[in-house]
């Protein structure tokens, strides 16, 4: 569990220290290529442009990282399985940073440059195309963040690298440039495949969104937008993550309001430009440092036992 922490902590450091390594090491174009390479090998009608198509190019390179996984465990004090965990959640997680995306959003001098930002937040494959105002681009921020960050995150705690890269790779051919080029059938699968695995860190999102937003509020909207059935589908999430923002902002601005502000547009304009975002990824950064400080208690609890 410590060489999980550690190669979550060192991961996240390394890709806010070095962007451009980020950038260079988060390649998927041989994942693009080896998806392009079914087409060719399988043109009539069969397993691969089915539903489970998916599952044949993802099993080779998994299994690849999966028997790695296996041969490093233990040796050398688990150096080389820390390293491996390193290497594999830092290739996984992403691929671009979320703040900047986020950041060039709020920086949009207008409309339509807001709404060319905001396309880097949410793969166009991914059938977002609301992402023009505030209300759906807190949604957007938290399922990005669910794609970048907390699902990797929950995959790779529960299996390691193996986990990660699985999760990543299943993403990219269900949301990226290589799912506009896959059988129909093939794509679908995978989008069902990514939303069944999305289900339960978007869950512990919620969970955690409640802890340290308004709790009430979150549940209620977690409740009313289906979030306690088993549908493989996390759009609870999105709407946890309105209602927390939309409290959040009242709450300032009930503060500025006892603080002798007017109550008319100052109180707006005092809140910043795109207020909904800035607090929607100050909730984001919030629910990580939940999910690290409760990483960081299993492995003191470890080392007390």
């Amino acid at each position: 569990m410590f060489t999980t922490l550690l190669a979550v902590v060192i991961a996240l450091g390394a890709g806010h220290a070095a962007p451009w390594l980020a950038e260079a090491l988060r390649d998927h174009a041989w994942f693009a290529r080896w998806l392009e390479s079914f087409d060719l090998r399988f043109p009539d009608e069969g397993v691969w442009r089915g539903r489970w198509g998916i599952a044949l190019a993802l099993l080779p390179p998994l299994l690849a990282v999966a028997l790695l996984q296996v041969a490093l465990d233990g040796r050398l004090y688990g150096l080389p399985a820390l390293l491996f965990g390193v290497v594999a959640l830092f290739y996984a997680w992403g691929p671009r940073d979320l703040d900047q995306d986020v950041d060039a959003v709020v920086e949009a001098p207008d409309t339509t440059s807001r709404r060319e930002a905001a396309e880097a937040l949410w793969p166009a494959s991914a059938g977002v195309h609301d992402s023009g105002d505030a209300r759906s681009l807190v949604g957007v921020v938290f399922r990005s963040a669910l794609r970048r960050w907390f699902g990797v995150l929950f995959w790779f705690l529960l299996l390691g690298p193996s986990g990660a890269v699985g999760y990543r790779l299943l993403a990219v051919a269900a949301e990226g440039p290589p799912s506009l080029r896959l059988p129909p059938a093939t794509a679908a699968g995978a989008r069902w495949l990514l939303a069944v695995l999305d289900w339960a860190p978007a869950q512990l999102m919620t969970l955690s969104l409640a802890l340290v937003g308004n709790f009430d509020e979150v549940a209620t909207a977690w409740r009313e937008a289906g979030g306690a059935g088993f549908a493989a589908d996390a759009g609870f999430l999105a709407a946890a993550a309105r209602a927390s923002v939309r409290s959040e902002l009242a709450d300032e601005a009930e503060d500025l309001l006892d603080d002798g502000v007017p109550p008319s547009s100052a109180v707006v304009l005092a809140l910043g430009p795109l207020p909904e975002l800035r607090d929607a990824m100050s909730l984001v950064w919030r629910i990580l440092l939940v999910w690290l400080v409760a990483l960081a208690f299993f492995v003191v609890a470890g080392w007390v036992n």
